[in-house]
């Protein structure tokens, strides 16, 4: 495995899972930390500059620095299964 690849704010979707199952919480969000590019972007290589994102974990969104969405996908929910009716 490479070092970029083993490198847990290199985004991925594992990575952001990977995160989140030891992130610290806040307010609800599980805060995450990923590399971003010029445009405050999350990047899928290393860079100068590294940024907090904060993911809710019922509902699987991950928000910027000032809570716009930066991505949705059900398979981020960490809770998903869990009150349903069996």
């Amino acid at each position: 495995m490479s070092e970029q690849s083993s490198d847990l704010r290199v985004y991925t979707p594992e990575h952001l899972l990977e995160q989140a199952a030891q992130a610290p919480e806040h307010l609800g969000y599980k805060l995450v930390e990923f590399y971003v590019d010029e445009q405050g972007l999350l990047a899928k290589l290393p860079t100068s500059a590294t940024a907090t994102f904060y993911l809710s974990p019922s509902g699987g969104t991950l928000r910027d620095t000032e809570l716009n969405i930066v991505l949705y996908s059900a398979k981020f929910d960490l809770y998903k299964g869990y009150g349903r009716a069996t």
